[in-house]
């Protein structure tokens, strides 16, 4: 099929994530969430705890902003331009993160444990930096809400990646509803998922023995998973934006005539 401008081309792949991300848990998704639930029941509590406390660091971190802040690129012609960066980007960290993954699985359990925040760090890092090349300012705390609802569409469930779905939709609107207050975000939740989602591949990496190659496949596999899904979103946001200006210039279009 022969496209005309950028935007067709990437629509497809835009429509096809967003059915991804709205469709029902099925059979595999319940069973593997079961299987991960009996893993987390049975993994030490000193681990738990760096996971949970690693988790609570970064959501403070991203409330206030000043560790990922990122500043605004020279604004880009068209998403195409735009998307090349990113791309470029995802790649970066992709290799960044398979590296640490390699060093902190050949390095065993405890430097595992010692560099998980490093490793998550990462990933955060990636997505303040992909909402820049969007033309987003994390100054804006709204902004970095958005960062976190990316963050946890990729890393849980698929139960809850429909509601967090539901929440990023019409992005700008909703942002403007949003109270003054952040602090009413539902961290309590969004760090059981998230957690409760990434064990099962990070653990493999945390046993002693396993060595470096699944550290460098798991974070691999999962930086590639947070560029492809924040790509997909801030996609929506540019479609939902351009549309709601169109529909707002062609409200404009009356009044402006009468006035002549």
């Amino acid at each position: 099929m022969l496209y005309q401008t950028y935007e067709e081309k990437i629509t497809p792949e835009l429509h096809k994530w967003q059915q991804k991300m709205q469709k029902r848990p099925n059979l595999v998704d319940r069973t593997s969430k079961a299987v991960q639930d009996k893993i987390n029941n049975i993994i030490p509590d000193k681990v738990h705890g760096v996971i949970t406390s690693t988790i609570k660091q970064m959501t403070r971190a991203v409330l206030t902003g000043a560790e990922f802040t990122t500043s605004l690129p020279a604004p880009k012609n068209s998403l195409e331009e735009i998307e090349r960066e990113v791309t470029k980007r995802i790649e970066f960290y992709k290799k960044a993160g398979a590296a640490e993954g390699g060093i902190t699985g050949a390095g065993g359990f405890l430097l595992a444990l010692a560099e998980f925040p490093i490793l998550i760090g990462i990933k955060m890092k990636l997505l303040f930096e992909i909402s820049a090349l969007y033309g987003h300012s994390a100054e804006d705390y709204r902004e970095r809400l958005f960062i976190l609802h990316v963050f946890q569409l990729t890393f849980s469930s698929q139960k809850q990646r429909q509601k967090v779905f539901e929440q990023i939709i019409q992005w700008q609107e909703k942002s403007q509803e949003l109270p003054s207050d952040i602090h009413q975000f539902d961290w309590k939740t969004f760090q059981q998922e998230y957690r409760d989602y990434i064990d099962l591949a990070k653990m493999a990496q945390l046993i002693p023995g396993i060595g470096a190659a699944v550290g460098v496949i798991v974070n691999y596999r999962l930086l590639n998973q947070l560029g492809k899904t924040a790509m997909n979103a801030y996609r929506m946001r540019w479609f939902e934006e351009r549309t709601l200006q169109a529909a707002r210039r062609q409200e404009q279009l009356p009044s402006a005539a009468q006035n002549q």
